[in-house]
């Protein structure tokens, strides 16, 4: 394996500086399984507190200015001075992500329920949301559905699709010139027969039939065990219709764990595409963010450490040789192709990425900057008072 050389170091180098993650409020809050929330020491206690965690993710990592709210779990009086107080600690707000899926109302489903009224409820929900874009300056309004059926006959499959696309179409309508809207899909769960949005191509097709303001979030842990998702990134790129990202990685289905924990190789397969297409900078127009929740381990450092996974199976994207490639590709010598992609990921990019964070002002070791810093034990006194925020709190 040959090493890459300097004019090709600082090729990657430039190209990391464009790259941004948004973090989620919810995931600096306490969060578990369906048994069991666990509480940590110093867990934010307001939307506030999740952002001046945010903040400090950021000063140690470099690449992550934004943070995610959801609503309501994040609603605030004033969403003006929220947003001030993220600029004050040198982040801004990000997507605002919509909950139809946690009230009782909701059983049967919240846009695609059979119910009328509790359609309306869910769509003024969305539309709510619409009206917080407005006020935190945010770009998009990012949609998850838990609806779905959990036996057969339980309901009109098509009629549920009409019923989502009524209230997809209304929120469309409801956007701003500068405003989008991301549809996520999921496999299954909490439904378990029919989910509504089930895949990447129902959602494709929503999307298409809203128009050019309403693009597909992939959600790395929503898929079948095997599928090739990197397929559907390359996909979904061609076509114009991707619009963000949600990492997290997964062993089994939903789990939520740090991005590139269970598959690191999957991951660098995924940001190759998004590498390939030229859509790494912000100019790409993908939103990428971290969805997980860190339920045994320390928030603040577990969600460091995600966003160095991406950027480091980033960087190894970008040190994919493609003139050798497409040449090997045109040959067809497939030996060669598969070599040129296991070069590039088995090069070990640690170095490189200490490089730029000291080339940027940074500590070249984020980890350990954040557990020399003292912030743990700073919250963990100034926070010990008070309601704990938590996953739908």
């Amino acid at each position: 394996m040959t090493q890459p050389d300097a004019r090709t170091l600082e090729r990657v180098k430039l190209a990391l500086r464009s790259q941004r993650i948004e973090t989620p409020s919810w995931a600096y809050a306490n969060s578990g399984t369906r048994f069991k929330v666990f509480p940590q020491e110093g867990v934010p206690r307001n939307p506030y507190e999740k952002v001046a965690d945010a903040a400090v993710v950021h000063q140690l990592t470099g690449i992550a200015p934004t943070v995610a709210l959801h609503i309501p779990w994040d609603r605030v009086d004033d969403y003006a001075d929220l947003a001030a107080f993220a600029r004050d600690h040198g982040v801004g707000l990000g997507a605002i992500n919509a909950n139809v899926f946690q009230d009782n109302d909701y059983k049967l489903g919240s846009v695609t329920n059979p119910d009328p009224g509790v359609r309306r409820k869910a769509i003024d929900h969305l539309l709510e949301c619409v009206d917080i874009m407005d006020r935190t300056g945010s770009r998009d309004l990012k949609l998850w559905f838990s609806d779905g059926t959990n036996y057969p006959g339980q309901d009109d499959i098509r009629a549920r699709q009409d019923r989502l696309a009524a209230a997809l179409r209304e929120t469309y309508d409801r956007l701003g010139d500068d405003q989008r809207l991301l549809l996520e899909y999921k496999l299954f769960e909490p439904a378990f027969y029919t989910t509504d949005v089930p895949d990447w191509g129902t959602a494709y097709a929503h999307c298409l039939e809203l128009g050019p303001k309403a693009q597909v979030v992939i959600d790395t842990g929503h898929h079948a065990p095997g599928t090739n998702i990197e397929f559907i990134v390359a996909f979904l790129l061609r076509v114009g219709k991707l619009g963000a990202f949600d990492f997290n990685s997964r062993f089994y289905a939903d789990d939520d764990l740090m991005v590139g924990a269970a598959d690191p190789f999957q991951l660098f397969r995924i940001m190759y595409e998004i590498v390939r297409g030229d859509a790494l900078a912000p100019e790409g127009g993908i939103a990428f963010m971290l969805d997980q929740c860190h339920n045994i381990e320390a928030k603040i450092p577990a969600i460091i450490r995600s966003v160095l996974n991406v950027q480091e199976a980033t960087a190894k994207a970008l040190l994919v040789d493609a003139d050798a490639l497409a040449a090997a590709q045109r040959s067809g010598d497939v030996l060669a192709a598969n070599a040129v992609l296991m070069d590039a990921y088995n090069t070990d990019v640690r170095p490189l990425l200490a490089e730029l964070r000291t080339d940027l002002g940074l500590d070249p070791d984020p980890m350990a900057a954040y557990a020399r810093s003292g912030y743990f034990d700073t919250i963990r006194a100034e926070r010990a008072g008070g309601q704990q925020a938590g996953w739908g709190a």
